[in-house]
């Protein structure tokens, strides 16, 4: 019950006015959106990184990284994005997300740690359908609010955490 207290303590004093959700609530809004453009629905897609969402979701370091490297557009006929994946699911393809969940870890050096969890292939027949799929996003404060200043997926290949930023100097660099 102590760890959990510490916790709740360390995510207050993070957010600056007292609501530890807070820390979350840029990750929630994408993990919403990821999962609607992955649901069973005729709804349109929708961009986590279109003006209004870099605007207010993302550090200032991120943005100016997805500009650069969006200078870079992964489709020719897409002419915006610099990925041609969905960053979030790590693929192209997925599932209806299922048992999504959210942890926020207290932060470290100014740097909040929100782990999420969810199953992007339940509907498949492959061997690894039921495997989870894991997703770091590494949230700051700027102006006075949380904002996400890196996502970091896990490579099921080589069990490394590969960043985001990282990828994105890299697709700005030419590489």
């Amino acid at each position: 019950m102590k760890t959990i207290a510490v916790v709740i303590a360390s995510l207050i004093a993070f957010s600056g006015n007292g609501h530890a959700a807070d820390i979350i609530a840029p990750v929630k809004e994408i993990m919403e959106a990821t999962k609607s453009n992955w649901a069973d629905n005729d709804s349109d897609w929708t961009d986590i990184f279109d003006a209004g969402r870099l605007d207010h979701l993302y550090s200032r370091d991120f943005v100016a990284k997805y500009q650069a490297a969006a200078q870079f557009p992964a489709i020719d006929d897409d002419g915006i994005s610099p990925f041609d994946y969905d960053v979030i699911v790590n693929g192209q393809d997925a599932c209806p997300l299922e048992d999504l969940t959210m942890v926020a870890a207290p932060p470290v050096n100014g740097v909040a740690e929100v782990t999420v969890r969810f199953r992007k292939s339940a509907c498949s027949d492959a061997p690894d359908a039921k495997d989870y799929t894991t997703v770091h996003f590494l949230v700051v404060e700027e102006g006075g609010k949380p904002v996400i200043d890196d996502i970091v997926t896990e490579n099921f290949e080589t069990q490394a955490r590969d960043s985001l930023k990282t990828t994105m100097a890299l697709i700005a660099k030419g590489q």
